[in-house]
């Protein structure tokens, strides 16, 4: 998972005040269609000695598949979707290893991994009275940039944390991981190891990439019907239920709205804005202090494989969710934030998103495939590592 947030004071902009139906329709989100699978076969070994390691972890990130290493060193992962996938390859003691794909055939693709040892800093428990002041306040900065301040990030917690260690202060925060942060998170049933990869966090944004692998926590049919209220509450209206809309040109369906913004605070520093590419620049059609209607075609294009679509625009885009309201928590965290009140009534659900590093490929289940491709603020900025579900995930 890469992200980038873009600081609260970029994050506002008006709302639009009602659409009907669009709750409704937001409701209507189907399974992706049924596509090829492939299957993916290799070994693990340490790289100093050649000798076979077994009981590796080997997974997708941002997923619920994954496998363990036989005795042999060999792991077989099967039933992968095509698309855009990041192979990821942990054992402790030995660096992690990991493969960005693009799997474009329903066959075997075999990979050969040699991991080298390592020394983890932080090895061993920490007892938590012994940190200094400083640390806890780091772990706090720390645990609500990274998880979130929504109501389940409250229920999200951080089981290991003596694996974490800090550089920096109020200023800028970089975090560290010796292991794999383990986070349980009551309100949406899922066990996450989150191998972390980089985290740094400023005044005006947040940054993290890591992978995180899922797995489903057990509870009683109560418990489990309430994690699925509370994953499908996650899903819709989030940057992936969008990518996923835009994709099948379903967006209005699907209760989104999207904007334009020219000369967008929200758009790459230095940026003029004139325009999606194509556009011939927007001109006289702003309204509104700047922002204009738009159609998926005017910012997503076909790429070049058969199930890739690229993202390429200059300024920032707005989208509206009509399917759900601000919550009470978004407003608390915004007013916190930029000073300013969010008015008497609860506003549609507003987001925006830019690119920093030129046109973004976005596959067919709505992933992003390079690195930090696409900066977000609002309420996509708002939703975190707490309110993620798998990338398979789907409302039923």
């Amino acid at each position: 998972m890469r992200r980038v947030i873009g600081g609260p004071h970029l994050a506002f902009f008006l709302c639009l005040c009602a659409l009907l139906g669009a709750g409704q329709a937001a409701n209507a989100q189907q399974p992706a269609p049924a596509r090829g699978r492939a299957t993916l076969v290799g070994t693990v070994v340490d790289s100093a000695t050649g000798a076979p390691l077994s009981d590796v972890n080997v997974f997708i990130a941002e997923s619920m598949r994954g496998t363990t290493t036989d005795d042999q060193g060999r792991f077989r992962l099967t039933g992968v979707p095509l698309g855009a996938q990041q192979l990821y390859v942990s054992f402790v003691g030995y660096k992690s290893a990991s493969r960005s794909l693009n799997l474009r055939e329903a066959r075997p693709y075999r990979f050969e991994f040699a991991l080298p040892e390592t020394v983890l800093e932080g090895e061993g428990v920490v007892v938590e009275a012994e940190r200094d002041e400083q640390w806890q306040r780091r772990f706090e900065r720390f645990k609500s940039a990274f998880l979130g301040e929504t109501p389940n990030a409250e229920q999200a917690n951080i089981r290991n944390r003596e694996v974490l260690s800090f550089d920096g202060g109020l200023g800028s925060l970089e975090a560290f991981a010796a292991r794999p942060i383990v986070i349980e998170n009551e309100a949406l049933g899922y066990r996450v190891e989150y191998h972390l990869e980089d985290f740094k966090v400023t005044q005006r944004r947040t940054q993290y990439d890591g992978e995180p692998f899922f797995e489903e926590l057990e509870g009683t049919p109560a418990q489990e019907a309430e994690w699925e209220k509370a994953r499908r509450e996650a899903f819709l209206g989030s940057f992936h239920h969008l990518m996923l809309a835009m994709i099948e040109d379903r967006v209005e369906e699907q209760g989104f709205k999207l904007f334009y913004r020219q000369n967008a605070p929200g758009g790459p520093p230095g940026s003029s804005s004139s325009g999606p590419p194509g556009s011939g620049g927007f001109g006289s059609g702003f309204s509104g202090g700047g922002r204009m209607s738009i159609e998926v075609g005017d910012i997503m294009t076909e790429g070049d494989g058969p199930d890739e679509h690229i993202l390429d625009f200059q300024g920032a885009a707005e989208v509206i969710y009509l399917g759900e309201k601000q919550s009470e928590a978004y407003s608390a965290w915004r007013e916190e934030r930029t000073g300013r009140r969010g008015g008497r009534a609860p506003r549609y659900q507003t987001s925006q998103f830019w690119l920093e590093r030129g046109p973004a490929t976005v596959d067919y289940k709505g992933e992003v495939v390079e690195r930090y491709g696409v900066t977000v603020s609002g309420y996509f900025g708002f939703e975190r590592v707490a309110d993620q579900v798998p990338k398979e995930y789907r409302p039923q």
